[in-house]
C-alpha cells in the first residue's frame, strides 16, 4: 500500500482556509435552509471536500453532499454514486421528477480518502448547446468523460432555488455525506467557472483555494466557511444561516483544503471487525486486535500526536509507530508485538508496558478511559517517546536529540512511519492536530498548527501538509 502524502493541499503561500466541518454519516449530520424564489435554471455549487468513507459495494448509500429534494418525485442531488458495481464512487448529478430530467455520471472514480478535492457544479439550462447546460469540474479541470450522460432540456427549471425547497449541504433526504467540507458556496443566478473559487499555484501547479468573498451570491446563495463553531451553518456573506442537524462545535475542524491533517487510513490496515467514524479519527473494534495507519507517514522530521481511549469498562489499546514494512503483517497483533514483520513497530500498552520486537522494553504507567497518551516520534534521530496525561514515561525527554533520554530506538533503515492506534474490543480517538473530542486546554505546535491537550515538545509538529512540506 503506497504512503499517501496529499499533494493537492501542500501548495505554499496564498489564501488560507481556517476551518472545515466534519460530517459523519453514522450521525446523520447535515446543514439545511429553505429556499426563497430564485433562479432555478442558472446556479453554481462549489465545495472542497475530503471523503472519509467510500460507497463501494454497499448498494444503498449514495454519499450526497448537495441536494434540493422537494419530494421523492422532485429531487436534485449532487453525490458520489453507489450501485454495487462499476459506477461506485463516481461523481453523479441528477434531477428526478418521476424520470431523470438530468443525469451525469463520470467515468472517473474518486477513492482517495486522504486528499482534498475541489468540486464545482455549474448549471445553466438556458444554453442552446445541451452539453453547456451542466458542467462538472474537479480541481480546476472540467470532467468530459461520462459513463452516463443525459443533459436537461433547454430552459428546464430544477428544484434548486425553488421557493420552499430544502437546500441541504451534507445530505439528500437521507444518504448522508461522510467526510470534511470547507469553503462551500452556492451562487444563485450565475454559472461560474472554477477560477471563481481556485487557481493553479505558480510554483507547484497544484490547484488551490482563493478568496471568494467578492462573488455575487444572489437570492439563495451562501458562503459557508465554518468559522463560527456555535453556528456552523453561518453564511459568511451575511445571508440566512443554515440550520445544523446533529452538528456541534466538536464538528468544526482545522483540517482544511489549505492544510490537510492526517487521519486514519480508510484504505489500509485492518478491514474486519472495526469501524472508522468522526472523519476517520475514531477507531472502534469489536473483536481481535485491529489497527489503522495514519494517512501521512513521514520518513524524517519530528512529529507529535495524542490518543484517547474512550471505551467504557476495560480497555485494550496500544498506540505507537509502525513502519510501512510492518503494515501487511500487523493485523491481529498489537503494535510492538508479534513474531512477524510487525516486530519493527513500537507501542505503549494500556497496561503500562512499552513493546518492541514482541517484548516489553520498559514498564511505565498504565492508562485507562479518557487518559491522553502522547506520542513523540523523532525520525531525525530515530527515537520514540510516550507520555500519559503530559508526563513522559521512563523519564523521557523528547528534546534530548541523539541522546534519546528515556526513548526507544527505531530502526533507522526503515521508512514511512505511521503514528497509529491498535485496539481490541475497545475504542480509540486520535488527535493528529484536529481532535474529535473536546480539548480543555489547547496547545499548538511551534508553527501554530494543531490543538492538543498537552504541550507539544519543542521541535515537534502536528502531522499536516504544511508541516510536512517544511520538515518531512
Amino acid at each position: 500500500m503506497p504512503i499517501i502524502i496529499p499533494a493537492n493541499s501542500a501548495a505554499g503561500g496564498g489564501f488560507n482556509v481556517a476551518n472545515s466541518v466534519r460530517f459523519d454519516d453514522g450521525a446523520s449530520s447535515y446543514l439545511q435552509k429553505s429556499a426563497s424564489s430564485g433562479n432555478r435554471r442558472t446556479f453554481t455549487f462549489s465545495t472542497w471536500l475530503k471523503r472519509s468513507n467510500l460507497t463501494s459495494g454497499t448498494g444503498s448509500s449514495y454519499t450526497t453532499f448537495f441536494s434540493s429534494d422537494v419530494s421523492g418525485s422532485n429531487s436534485f442531488r449532487f453525490t458520489f454514486n453507489d450501485d454495487s458495481g462499476s459506477d461506485d464512487d463516481k461523481l453523479m448529478v441528477y434531477y428526478y421528477t418521476g424520470s431523470h430530467q438530468l443525469k451525469l455520471i463520470t467515468n472517473r472514480q474518486f477513492r482517495d480518502t486522504s486528499a482534498w478535492y475541489h468540486i464545482v457544479l455549474a448549471v445553466d439550462t438556458t444554453q442552446g448547446t445541451s452539453t453547456n447546460r451542466v458542467k462538472i469540474y474537479v480541481n480546476g479541470v472540467q470532467e468530459t468523460d461520462f459513463a452516463s450522460s443525459s443533459y436537461p432540456s433547454q430552459n428546464l427549471q430544477t428544484s434548486v432555488n425553488e421557493s420552499g425547497a430544502p437546500t441541504r449541504v451534507g445530505a439528500g433526504t437521507s444518504l448522508y455525506f461522510d467526510g470534511y467540507m470547507s469553503e462551500t458556496v452556492l451562487l444563485d443566478g450565475t454559472a461560474a467557472s472554477p477560477t471563481s473559487f481556485g487557481e493553479f499555484d505558480d510554483d507547484s501547479g497544484v490547484w488551490k483555494a482563493i478568496d471568494v468573498s467578492g462573488l455575487t451570491f444572489g437570492t439563495n446563495g451562501f458562503h459557508l466557511n465554518y468559522e463560527n463553531s456555535s453556528e456552523l451553518g453561518t453564511d459568511a456573506n451575511g445571508g440566512t444561516t443554515l440550520s445544523e442537524t446533529n452538528l456541534t462545535a466538536l464538528n468544526q475542524s482545522t483540517d482544511t483544503c489549505t492544510n490537510n491533517f492526517a487521519t486514519m487510513n480508510f484504505l489500509s490496515g485492518s478491514f474486519s471487525n472495526n469501524t472508522l467514524t468522526e472523519g476517520n479519527l475514531v477507531l472502534a473494534t469489536t473483536s481481535g486486535w485491529r489497527w489503522r495507519p495514519s494517512t501521512i507517514a513521514p520518513s524524517s522530521g519530528k512529529w507529535y500526536a495524542e490518543f484517547k481511549p474512550t471505551s467504557g469498562g476495560n480497555i485494550y489499546t496500544v498506540p505507537g509507530a509502525v513502519p510501512q514494512v510492518s503494515w501487511a503483517s500487523i493485523d491481529g497483533e498489537t503494535i510492538g508485538t508479534g513474531a512477524g514483520g510487525e516486530n519493527k513497530s513500537v507501542g505503549y500498552s494500556y497496561d503500562g508496558n512499552v513493546y518492541q520486537g514482541n517484548s516489553a522494553v520498559y514498564s511505565g504507567s498504565s492508562y485507562t478511559t479518557n487518559d491522553i497518551v502522547g506520542v513523540a516520534m523523532d525520525l531525525d534521530n530515530f527515537k520514540i517517546y510516550f507520555s500519559k496525561n503530559g508526563t513522559w514515561q521512563n523519564s523521557g525527554n523528547p528534546a534530548s536529540g541523539a541522546t534519546g533520554t528515556g526513548a526507544v530506538s527505531l530502526d533507522s533503515s526503515l521508512t514511512d512511519w505511521s503514528v497509529s492506534p491498535s485496539a481490541a474490543g475497545s475504542t480509540m480517538a486520535c488527535n493528529y492536530g484536529s481532535a474529535p473530542y473536546a480539548i480543555s486546554s489547547g496547545n499548538a505546535d511551534g508553527n501554530g498548527f494543531g490543538n492538543f491537550e498537552y504541550a507539544v515538545p519543542s521541535g515537534y509538529f502536528a502531522l499536516c501538509s504544511k508541516n510536512l512540506a517544511e520538515y518531512g
